[in-house]
């Protein structure tokens, strides 16, 4: 009886086993890529929707009071929750103006500005 050429059926289950190993490898760094994608996506809306805000208090006729505002805004089909947190400074002419953003329960962006009082 003469052997016939081909693999074995343990060498074709380990070969399988070594294939089955790197497809979800592959499949776990894409399913990352795809995570960390959106993460950037989040930060950077997170960012405009902080700039906004903050341009909006900057550039207001009358300066902001002390205290904590908060709002809600709509960009890129999502709503964006802002806290707008104005301060005053040791200098009594200017005011810092902290911004923070979050996507849901997501942490987004944080940004500070200062304006004078007049």
């Amino acid at each position: 009886m003469t052997e016939r050429p081909g693999f074995s059926l343990i060498e074709m289950v380990v070969a399988l086993g070594v294939f089955s190993l790197a497809a979800l490898a592959l499949l776990n760094l894409m399913g990352e890529g795809v995570r960390s994608a959106v993460r950037a996506e989040t930060r950077a809306f997170g960012a405009v929707v902080a700039e906004n805000v903050a341009v909006e208090a900057v550039i207001a006729r009358d300066p902001p009071s002390p205290g904590t505002d908060n709002g809600q805004i709509e960009l890129a089909g999502r709503d964006w929750r802002w806290t707008r947190t104005v301060t005053a400074t040791q200098d009594p002419g200017i005011l810092r103006i902290d911004v923070s953003v979050s996507d849901g329960g997501e942490h987004a962006a944080d940004l500070a500005v200062f304006r004078s009082v007049q």
